[in-house]
Protein backbone atom coordinates (compact mmCIF):
# COMPACT_ATOMS: atom_id res chain seq x y z
CA UNK A 1 0.00 0.00 0.00
CA UNK A 2 2.83 2.44 0.85
CA UNK A 3 4.56 1.96 -2.50
CA UNK A 4 1.35 2.55 -4.46
CA UNK A 5 0.46 5.59 -2.33
CA UNK A 6 3.86 7.14 -2.97
CA UNK A 7 3.53 6.36 -6.69
CA UNK A 8 0.12 8.04 -6.85
CA UNK A 9 1.39 11.04 -4.88
CA UNK A 10 4.49 11.32 -7.07
CA UNK A 11 2.54 11.11 -10.32
CA UNK A 12 -0.15 13.60 -9.30
CA UNK A 13 2.24 16.16 -7.79
CA UNK A 14 4.60 15.84 -10.76
CA UNK A 15 1.78 16.08 -13.28
CA UNK A 16 0.54 19.26 -11.61
CA UNK A 17 4.00 20.77 -12.15
CA UNK A 18 3.87 19.67 -15.81
CA UNK A 19 0.45 21.28 -16.25
CA UNK A 20 1.56 24.52 -14.58
CA UNK A 21 4.65 24.57 -16.79
CA UNK A 22 2.62 24.00 -19.94
CA UNK A 23 0.28 26.81 -18.89
CA UNK A 24 3.27 29.17 -18.86
CA UNK A 25 4.07 28.11 -22.42
CA UNK A 26 0.65 27.98 -24.07
CA UNK A 27 -1.40 30.45 -22.02
CA UNK A 28 1.06 33.23 -21.32
CA UNK A 29 -1.67 35.81 -20.66
CA UNK A 30 -3.03 33.68 -17.83
CA UNK A 31 0.44 33.21 -16.38
CA UNK A 32 1.04 36.96 -16.50
CA UNK A 33 -2.20 37.55 -14.57
CA UNK A 34 -1.18 34.94 -11.98
CA UNK A 35 2.25 36.54 -11.55
CA UNK A 36 0.74 39.99 -11.22
CA UNK A 37 -2.01 38.88 -8.82
CA UNK A 38 -0.10 36.57 -6.49
CA UNK A 39 3.60 37.33 -6.93
CA UNK A 40 3.75 41.15 -7.17
CA UNK A 41 4.42 40.93 -10.93
CA UNK A 42 7.72 39.13 -10.38
CA UNK A 43 8.50 36.98 -13.39
CA UNK A 44 5.60 38.27 -15.46
CA UNK A 45 7.58 38.78 -18.69
CA UNK A 46 6.87 36.37 -21.54
CA UNK A 47 10.47 35.17 -21.88
CA UNK A 48 10.89 34.47 -18.17
CA UNK A 49 7.52 32.71 -18.06
CA UNK A 50 8.53 30.55 -21.01
CA UNK A 51 11.84 29.66 -19.35
CA UNK A 52 10.07 28.87 -16.06
CA UNK A 53 7.51 26.88 -18.03
CA UNK A 54 10.12 24.67 -19.66
CA UNK A 55 11.93 24.17 -16.35
CA UNK A 56 8.67 23.37 -14.57
CA UNK A 57 7.69 20.80 -17.23
CA UNK A 58 11.11 19.17 -16.87
CA UNK A 59 10.87 19.20 -13.08
CA UNK A 60 7.38 17.71 -13.21
CA UNK A 61 8.54 14.97 -15.58
CA UNK A 62 11.40 14.08 -13.23
CA UNK A 63 8.96 13.88 -10.32
CA UNK A 64 6.42 11.79 -12.27
CA UNK A 65 9.10 9.33 -13.35
CA UNK A 66 10.95 9.33 -10.06
CA UNK A 67 14.26 10.32 -11.60
CA UNK A 68 16.97 12.37 -9.88
CA UNK A 69 14.69 12.49 -6.86
CA UNK A 70 17.34 13.76 -4.45
CA UNK A 71 17.64 16.88 -6.61
CA UNK A 72 14.11 17.13 -8.04
CA UNK A 73 12.20 16.75 -4.77
CA UNK A 74 13.84 19.65 -2.89
CA UNK A 75 13.30 21.87 -5.93
CA UNK A 76 9.66 20.76 -6.13
CA UNK A 77 9.23 21.54 -2.42
CA UNK A 78 10.66 25.02 -3.05
CA UNK A 79 8.41 25.67 -6.07
CA UNK A 80 5.29 24.35 -4.37
CA UNK A 81 6.18 26.16 -1.14
CA UNK A 82 6.49 29.46 -3.01
CA UNK A 83 3.12 28.74 -4.61
CA UNK A 84 1.58 28.19 -1.18
CA UNK A 85 3.12 31.43 0.07
CA UNK A 86 1.62 33.24 -2.92
CA UNK A 87 -1.88 32.12 -1.94
CA UNK A 88 -1.36 32.21 1.83
CA UNK A 89 -4.63 34.07 2.42
CA UNK A 90 -6.53 31.19 0.86
CA UNK A 91 -4.75 28.74 3.16
CA UNK A 92 -5.20 30.75 6.36
CA UNK A 93 -8.74 31.99 5.65
CA UNK A 94 -10.17 30.07 2.68
CA UNK A 95 -13.66 31.63 2.88
CA UNK A 96 -12.48 35.19 3.40
CA UNK A 97 -14.06 35.64 6.80
CA UNK A 98 -11.17 37.76 8.10
CA UNK A 99 -8.88 38.46 5.15
CA UNK A 100 -9.73 40.09 1.86
CA UNK A 101 -9.10 38.26 -1.42
CA UNK A 102 -8.80 34.55 -0.59
CA UNK A 103 -10.37 31.80 -2.69
CA UNK A 104 -11.25 28.42 -1.21
CA UNK A 105 -10.16 26.77 -4.47
CA UNK A 106 -6.55 27.71 -3.68
CA UNK A 107 -6.55 25.94 -0.30
CA UNK A 108 -5.27 22.70 -1.93
CA UNK A 109 -1.93 24.47 -2.44
CA UNK A 110 -1.26 23.58 1.20
CA UNK A 111 -2.10 19.94 0.50
CA UNK A 112 0.12 19.80 -2.58
CA UNK A 113 2.97 21.37 -0.61
CA UNK A 114 2.48 18.80 2.16
CA UNK A 115 2.45 16.01 -0.43
CA UNK A 116 5.78 17.25 -1.82
CA UNK A 117 7.24 17.11 1.69
CA UNK A 118 5.96 13.54 2.05
CA UNK A 119 7.64 12.57 -1.22
CA UNK A 120 10.93 14.06 -0.11
CA UNK A 121 10.67 12.61 3.39
CA UNK A 122 9.94 9.10 2.10
CA UNK A 123 12.29 9.17 -0.87
CA UNK A 124 13.93 5.90 0.25
CA UNK A 125 10.55 4.17 0.57
CA UNK A 126 9.43 4.77 -3.02
CA UNK A 127 10.25 1.40 -4.57
CA UNK A 128 8.28 2.10 -7.76
CA UNK A 129 10.35 5.08 -8.93
CA UNK A 130 12.75 4.75 -11.84
CA UNK A 131 15.61 5.72 -9.51
CA UNK A 132 14.77 2.77 -7.27
CA UNK A 133 14.49 0.41 -10.25
CA UNK A 134 17.88 1.56 -11.62
CA UNK A 135 19.68 0.98 -8.32
CA UNK A 136 18.07 -2.42 -7.64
Amino acid sequence: MKAWSLLLTRVTVGWLLVLWGLDKLVNVEHSVRVAETFYFGIGSGQLILNVFGVLEVLLGALVVLGLLRRVAYPIAVLVLGLTAVGVWKSIVDPWGWFLEGPNVLFYPSAIVFAASLVLWGFVDEDRLSLDAKRSA
